[in-house]
């Protein structure tokens, strides 16, 4: 049976795009380019490594029970995805997105693009900011009375125009690359506009948090995850993309943070604090389907604890 509460859950799962770990403020990075989510009681995971270099690749593969252990990705796209396991699990989703699509991975199921501009203050003639996909989004919730999980896929840090990807309000580190012809600015420019672009993201899950917290009918929780990293010049390579097997770190090297309520943590029964001492194990996109599938309490068959980055912290006094 269920811990304390009797709320549903709600799960946002959010799916950057083009962010990776070495330029991450939480990780280490020498800027702090995550100020707001330094503030919040957050757990961030440091040895991430994405599926693929490029969107293609990562985002069917993180939403797949077999993932890149035995990658293939002919079964992946035959096979049902993290969305269809929960929706047959009685668990309502919803997928959001500023990007070029799901990917097969919402295939059948609700789905809502923001990718074209429309008249907001969030958005320019060609394109929104990510927060966009916060808007309506209490209301599309409260239509489903049981569990949700909404996955907010990210415009991001998509290049080469990085400096598309912030406001002025966030324009901290300059001077900036204002070109996308990333060859007629330094390294130095590009880089601040990167990691401009990443105050961008921080905002974002920052807002995503604050209202996912303010939410009094649900145990509710956050899983950020990049879908692929990006080479920013190191050994003259720019952008994504690259064959997996001789793809850079840089290229496939992820942040990763979990937020989780504190009704969710009592009615999970996830002990944070034990969490937080592993968030330095080597993890990988595999370990999304089997930890999603843990935090909203769903047996299946294709559930592997072992790939459930909270199974070993889980309270047997208060869990099932």
């Amino acid at each position: 049976g269920h811990g304390p509460s009797t709320k549903p859950h709600l799960l946002v799962i959010v799916v950057g795009e083009t962010v990776r770990a070495q330029n991450w403020g939480l990780s280490g990075y020498r800027r702090q380019t995550t100020p707001q989510l330094s503030s919040l009681d957050v757990i961030n995971f440091t040895d991430v490594t994405a599926c693929g270099s490029n969107t293609e690749v990562s985002v069917p593969c993180m939403f797949s029970a077999t993932g890149r252990r035995n990658y293939d990705q002919q079964l992946i796209r035959g096979s049902e995805s993290l969305l269809h396991v929960l929706e047959r699990a009685g668990i309502r989703t919803l997928w959001r997105d500023n990007q070029t699509g799901c990917k097969g991975v919402c295939a059948g199921l609700a789905f809502e693009s923001y990718r074209e501009p429309r008249a907001d203050p969030l958005c320019d003639d060609q394109a929104c900011r990510d927060a966009v996909m916060l808007q309506g989004l209490h209301d599309a919730i409260d239509d489903n009375p049981g569990d949700v999980v909404v996955v907010l896929h990210q415009l991001g840090n998509h290049g080469p125009s990085y400096f598309k990807r912030y406001p002025p309000s966030l324009r901290r580190f300059v001077p900036d690359c204002r070109s996308p012809d990333l060859g007629k600015c330094s390294r130095e420019e590009i880089v601040n506009a990167y990691d401009n672009a990443i105050l961008e993201t921080d905002d974002f899950l920052a807002r995503t948090i604050r209202m996912l917290a303010q939410d009094r009918s649900h145990d509710t929780a956050m899983i950020y995850l990049s879908d692929h990293g990006e080479s920013l010049g190191e050994g003259n390579l720019y952008l994504h993309g690259f064959p997996y097997a001789i793809a850079p770190e840089t290229q496939i090297k992820v942040p990763m943070v979990v937020w989780i309520s504190p009704g969710m943590r009592d009615n999970a029964g996830i002990d944070v604090r034990c969490v937080k001492r592993q968030a330095g194990n080597s993890l990988s996109h595999d370990n999304l389907f089997h930890s999603v599938l843990g935090l909203m309490q769903v047996r299946s068959s294709v559930y592997d604890p072992d790939l459930d980055v909270f199974s070993e912290c889980i309270d047997s006094k208060i869990a099932p």
